[in-house]
């Protein structure tokens, strides 16, 4: 599995930041990258995702949520991944640091997306950040 982590920082205390991040839902108006999300009920996601000239599918559930520091999730189909969310006070409000492991089958997918994956991470985690902490 290829391995990508992302931090920053946003001036608000972890519970107001861990609430936005729960609504997983809204991820979708939060980066140009995600098409949409559907709430499915029992912690459960689908994901629908445009990137590297492709059209990504999958289903996510919450497999932890440690409220205000630790919102962690896997797939239960496809494309294969597993993250979190960590959050920790610091001075300037919250230290927030995204961890995502993923894993792509098709050997030629596999090569392209693994050459872009980490900026398209960093770009889609930081415009995540970026819109939460302008709701914040």
């Amino acid at each position: 599995m290829a391995s990508i982590e992302h931090s920053a920082v946003l001036p608000a205390p972890p519970e107001r930041v861990f609430a936005l991040l729960e609504r997983v839902e809204d991820f979708a108006d939060y980066s140009d990258l995600i098409d949409s999300i559907e709430a499915l009920g029992e912690g459960r996601y689908r994901w629908h995702v445009r990137a590297v000239g492709m059209e990504w599918a999958f289903l996510v559930r919450i497999t932890e949520r440690e409220e205000p520091s630790r919102l962690a999730w896997e797939s239960i189909e496809g494309v294969r991944n597993q993250g979190c969310y960590r959050l920790r006070p610091v001075p300037e409000g919250t230290e927030v640091t995204l961890s995502l492991d993923y894993e792509i089958k098709n050997r030629l997918v596999e090569k392209a997306v693994n050459r872009a994956a980490r900026p398209l991470v960093a770009k889609v985690s930081r415009q995540i950040l970026e819109r939460v902490e302008a709701r914040l």
